[in-house]
């Protein structure tokens, strides 16, 4: 039924314009008046995409807000650095699989895909894990108010409910690009 109504409306519009052809070559010729001068292209700033530049600075200014959020005693602030260079290399490493995924050659079909999907996710997990293990000891130091503020700034819910998928995570932002 749709194909008999596109074809109606087919005939119709043809129909018309045949109909009116004649017409339109009896009406005398508008006069001729000079082209205006195109009107100058606006002008294009043309800016490089989000850069490594760009990345480090944006991760600079999350640890600090995540330092600042939770608020480190000095004694907790001893136990910041193994956490922030795991951090920091997780980082690192999900900018080198972006790039590398940037060049590689897409996959032929969707188990190709799905393949990809599932090496993409093993290697997350254990990036995860290691972020884990890294916090641990820090984490341990923390009050419960400390503690309690983390989650909302990773954008996690602390419920232990829902799965909550670690794509989303900006540990691994990097990776999406």
């Amino acid at each position: 039924m749709p194909r008999l109504v596109t074809h109606l409306i087919s005939a119709t519009v043809l129909g018309a314009i045949l109909a009116s052809g004649p017409a339109a070559f009896a009406q005398p010729a508008a006069p001729q008046t000079p082209a205006a001068a195109p009107a100058p292209a606006p002008a294009i700033i043309v800016t490089e995409a989000y850069s490594e530049a760009d990345a480090r600075a944006v991760l600079n200014a999350r640890l600090a807000a995540l330092k600042a959020v939770i608020e480190l005693t000095p004694e907790q602030e001893k136990l910041w650095p193994p956490l922030e260079a795991a951090i920091r290399d997780i980082s690192k490493n999900a900018v080198a699989r972006r790039k590398q995924m940037e060049t590689a050659q897409p996959p032929k079909d969707f188990l190709g895909v799905l393949d990809q999907i599932g090496t993409a996710e093993e290697i997350r997990g254990r990036e995860l894990k290691r972020f884990v293990e890294a916090a641990r000891p820090f984490v341990a130091s923390l009050t419960e108010a400390q503690k309690r503020r983390i989650p909302p700034f990773l954008g996690l819910q602390d419920t232990g409910g829902a799965h909550q998928p670690a794509g989303t995570l900006w540990l691994f932002e990097e990776e999406a690009g």
